[in-house]
């Protein structure tokens, strides 16, 4: 456990950053609006300022995306924490998609509080699919696979047995 969780947050920090960099080089370098094309009539990059979530559903409601996102970090921690103490390298696909979900979360969280809106900037113009950034590929990417792992992986009395085991110091 001593080694997860600085590895954990290292992780998380990295990834962040990464989504944070691809932000800022796209509203630094893009008026809002333009795209460039990357495949013909198929991806583009296309600076979009989001102010609400996927397809522009909660449009203005930064409080209540901000509220929500807040909670399912502190969900992912709780389990990660949770998970950081068992030594069952079943359990490592499972932190490993936490760590993900949890960067998009914060990546996503830094745009609604310091801009008040979120930066996106791929636009799959092939289908009708919304712009979307980095922290949402990983968090659309990691619920997925947690959501694969839960339902195909994992048996219900593992995952309650994880969740609330009694924590013990010394653990590694």
């Amino acid at each position: 456990m001593k080694k997860r969780i600085p590895m954990a947050i290292l992780a998380i920090i990295i990834l962040t950053a990464l989504d944070q960099l691809v932000k800022h080089l796209i509203s630094t370098n893009f008026q809002v609006g333009q795209t460039r094309k990357i495949i013909d009539g198929v991806f583009q990059l296309n600076y979009v300022q989001n102010r609400g979530a996927a397809w522009g559903s909660f449009s203005g409601k930064i409080v209540f995306l901000l509220a929500i996102t807040f909670v399912i970090l502190l969900a992912a921690i709780y389990v990660y924490i949770r998970l950081a103490g068992n030594q069952e390298k079943k359990y490592t696909p499972l932190r490993i998609s936490l760590v993900f979900l949890i960067s998009g979360a914060v990546g996503n969280m830094i745009d609604r509080v310091a801009r008040g809106y979120v930066v996106d900037m791929f636009d799959f113009c092939l289908i009708n699919f919304p712009v979307f950034n980095v922290a949402d590929i990983f968090v659309t990417c990691s619920f997925i696979v947690i959501v694969i792992l839960v339902l195909f992986k994992y048996k219900d009395d593992e995952l309650s047995e994880i969740i609330h085991q009694k924590q013990t110091d010394g653990q590694e």
